[in-house]
């Protein structure tokens, strides 16, 4: 499981965050709460605090999530997941 958020700060810089596995389950076992329940009580503070987690977790920030929070102006889905499509089905035969 993997998802880029796409941050925006407040002097329009951007961060993609990359967020994966071990975001996923340091969420887990932060809020008590499963991934799995996204679909239906996804929370923009969700969002957030998994967009901080991956950064932090890579070292490109080092402010703790409620001073990150006053940095930032958006946290969004990333287009880059959105370009990501299957392959296609047509091979060439000739």
């Amino acid at each position: 499981m993997r998802l880029i958020l796409t941050v925006t700060y407040t002097d329009e810089s951007t961060a993609d965050a990359v967020v994966s596995a071990v975001d996923f389950v340091r969420f887990e076992e932060k809020f008590e709460r499963s991934v799995a329940k996204f679909e239906k009580e996804m929370r923009f503070t969700d969002l957030c605090w998994l967009a901080w987690h991956s950064l932090k977790r890579r070292k490109k920030i080092d402010l703790d999530f409620d001073a990150w929070l006053d940095t930032i102006e958006e946290v969004s889905f990333s287009d880059e997941d959105a370009e990501i499509a299957p392959l296609e089905n047509t091979a060439s035969t000739s």
